[in-house]
């Protein structure tokens, strides 16, 4: 048994040791409504109890309350897995030999499976997990949109399109939730840069406000049911995102009407007023003694003379014993599981969909292992292990799989099998020509490249310098395929550029982060075991210079503050409305197969209660091997009263065919495809006119189009 669970277990039989079972009270019953529960232990609680439930006594939790059975609450990091633990008032870890979990892809890894499913099955996964490791909040996921290619922290969220990001956090919140632990949506919002990160100023228009950087937190509200929120580090508009009244009480408890709770994320509450008054209801990790916190005495001394209403207090506490109560803390929760085959299978399928076929000139993969004898795997991460990595994101994983591993399993002795480091930080001045050695005496070469989790790569705190690969890989890269005409590329962590290279290198992989099972579904796509079926859910470009805000110098920002003057023209939104050409556009990936597209026809509602229109078209298999293609529908508007970027993603589909085999699929556009927000009028406006649908296989690859009109103009509720 975990001490966690120990200490929980036992101090819940304290409290209830304190009440007799003949005089139970109504909060205590789980027959009862929760609304009923909160009112009824609310109104038994003191001040200083009150007051205890609305900011840390550790690094991760808040603190009993025996004499009312209320438990100590425990969170934990993060997004892939259940985090080791640390403190109670250090971030050292406490070297337990019971806090490991199992290490899953890395956020973008997740949503470039362009399925959510497999969301759920991850989140669900996690929150087993959860649960036997006695946690009650989880801290994920993250969905703040990819803006620049360097932030630090993009592997973690959901790329670029608010959409996809939105569709994927639903999934994964849904399933985690479903096991008694609340999710927790981060970082609210716009946070999009970890330079500055503590104190840089976010300044935006209403329309990409509402447009880009909200949608995929909303959907976690209102579609996801997300019991709590985080606050970001950044200012917005002047005020931290924590305790923005904006952000906060306007947007997320106004007009979305969110019942959870909204959490600060570490060291990110800097006032009490503030706190107080402007939405935060629960704060983490302020760097003083937790009773100095500003949710602490500070704000009971303003209670106690007037300066706060007591109700703001009674609103708070009672958002945090909604949750407590929605994931059954007062009752008899299952008991989790850790690391079970379900979960390594979980996380391998997420490996293995979220891995994209970037480029595959001549079929060179997959690999056939009755014709390649000899493999020279080279580069540091065929070696190197991420899932502890990341800072806050890391996992202490019960494995990870290194790809070296997962290629010599699958090998077996059938294939010659070699490894040369080629790069790296602590790697000699002759690792490139050893590299080329081993790649002129192989079959073919495997370049393991990309990026880590060391600062100043894809690592939190800090943003990348630039887009380009470290330690001397572009001329490892030329030089071995020089060697070896037949080397394949594969990529770890985000993106880079690669325009040194490309045109040369027959195939290309990105398996961002993959998680602990990453070396067998690696292993299982170059053999073939797998077809790959992932989708990049950001754009490639060229180079950095194409990137929106670098093209336009908004970013990292002048004087504290940086400007969004892209708008919203984020990612292919700037790239297809501007006519820039991407090195890999948004949705892009190839698959062993091929896939044809065909008989697009829309489909009106007519009771005015479904859909404006439902798309349908066949997608057909046309190749010799199974597998799974996304397709996407775009809309454009031919007019818009206000500019819009040329498409917009609004629906997706990811088909699973047998070679041969083909598919009708439909999907459904309500009003809100349609749309975009106009802040005369302070809502979503489906304006009357002319509408183009678009679908195919990318943002680049569209095969159908077919015209749609808008009969009239309708503010749409949302």
């Amino acid at each position: 048994m975990k001490k966690p669970l120990l200490l929980l277990s036992a101090l819940a039989a304290l409290g209830s040791a304190t009440m007799p079972a003949d005089d139970k009270p109504l909060y205590m019953d789980p027959a009862q409504p929760v609304e009923k529960r909160v009112d009824d232990l609310l109104a038994r609680m003191t001040l200083e109890e009150k007051l205890s439930q609305i900011h840390a006594n550790s690094k991760f939790t808040t603190p009993a309350i025996p004499r009312l059975g209320i438990p100590l609450r425990w969170l934990s990091d993060g997004p892939h897995g259940v985090r080791e633990d640390i403190g109670p008032d250090t971030w050292k870890p406490q070297n337990r030999t019971d806090d490991f979990a199992t290490a899953m892809p890395a956020g973008i890894a997740l949503a470039s499976t362009w399925n959510p499913e497999v969301a759920y099955q991850v989140g669900e996964a996690i929150g087993q997990e959860a649960r036997a490791r006695g946690k009650d909040i989880m801290l994920g996921p993250g969905v703040n949109i990819l803006r620049t290619p360097l932030c630090g922290r993009n592997f973690e969220y959901m790329g670029e399109d608010p959409y996809l990001a939105g569709r994927m956090a639903v999934a994964y919140i849904k399933g985690e939730q479903a096991q008694n632990v609340a999710s927790c949506i981060k970082h609210f919002a716009a946070n999009n840069e970890e330079f500055q990160r503590m104190s840089i100023n976010v300044e935006m228009d209403e329309r990409p406000l509402r447009e880009i950087y909200l949608p995929a937190f909303e959907a976690a509200v209102k579609e996801g049911g997300v019991w709590t929120v985080m606050g970001a580090y950044n200012k917005f508009r002047g005020q931290f995102a924590s305790h923005n009244d904006y952000l906060l009480n306007k947007i997320l408890k106004g007009e979305w009407n969110f019942q959870g709770l909204v959490m600060s994320d570490w060291a990110a509450t800097h006032d009490t007023k503030e706190a107080a008054l402007n939405g935060l209801d629960l704060e983490m990790g302020t760097d003083k003694p937790y009773n100095e916190f500003y949710l602490a005495d500070a704000y009971r001394d303003g209670l106690k003379d007037g300066t706060y209403p007591m109700s703001g207090l009674d609103d708070k506490v009672r958002r945090n014993l909604r949750v407590m109560f929605a994931t059954g803390v007062f009752d008899q929760r299952p008991p989790g599981s850790l690391n079970t085959p379900a979960h390594q299978a979980v996380a391998r399928r997420a490996a293995e969909e979220g891995t994209v076929l970037l480029k595959n000139d001549k079929a060179i993969l997959p690999l056939d292992p009755d014709k390649v004898k000899s493999i020279a795997i080279i580069g540091e991460n065929g070696i190197r292990l991420h899932a502890h990595g990341g800072d806050s994101s890391g996992i202490k994983a019960f494995y990870e799989i290194s790809p070296v591993e997962g290629i010599l399993r699958k090998a077996g002795s059938k294939i010659n099998v070699t490894y040369s480091a080629g790069y790296g930080k602590e790697i000699g001045p002759d690792a490139i020509d050893r590299a080329v050695a081993a790649a002129k005496n192989a079959d073919v070469a495997v370049i393991m490249g990309g990026l880590n989790h060391d600062p100043g790569f894809d690592c939190e705190g800090h943003d990348r310098k630039d887009m380009k690969l470290p330690y001397q890989q572009d001329e490892l890269i030329r030089r071995v395929v020089e060697a070896n005409p037949k080397t394949i590329v594969v990529l770890f962590g985000t993106i880079v550029e690669m325009e040194e290279w490309i045109a040369k290198v027959p195939a290309v992989l990105q398996t961002w982060f993959p998680g602990m099972e990453g070396g067998n579904a690696l292993a299982n796509i170059l053999f073939g075991d797998v077809n790959p079926s992932g989708k990049i859910p950001c754009t490639f470009p060229k180079v950095l210079a194409d990137s929106p805000a670098h093209k336009l110098g908004a970013y990292p920002g002048k004087d504290g503050t940086v400007t969004y003057d892209e708008g919203l023209l984020v990612g292919y939104r700037w790239f297809d409305t501007k006519k820039v050409d991407p090195q890999f556009p948004f949705g892009h990936g190839l698959s062993y197969t091929s896939f044809k597209y065909s008989d697009l026809k829309l489909v009106e509602g007519k009771d005015g209660t479904g859909p404006v229109v439902t798309a349908e078209f066949v997608v057909e298999n046309t190749g010799k091997r199974d597998g799974a293609e996304v397709a996407q529908l775009y809309i454009h508007q031919a007019k818009p009263a206000l500019e819009r970027p040329f498409q917009e993603l609004k629906g997706f589909k990811k088909v699973f065919l047998k070679a041969g085999e083909k598919q009708t699929v439909s999907i459904p556009l309500d009003l809100t495809a349609f749309s975009y927000y106009d802040p005369a009028k302070g809502g979503w406006i489906a304006e009357e006119g002319a509408f183009t649908v678009r679908v195919g296989g990318s943002s680049r690859d569209i095969a159908l189009t077919a015209p749609f009109k808008l009969a009239k103009t309708t503010l749409v509720k949302r």
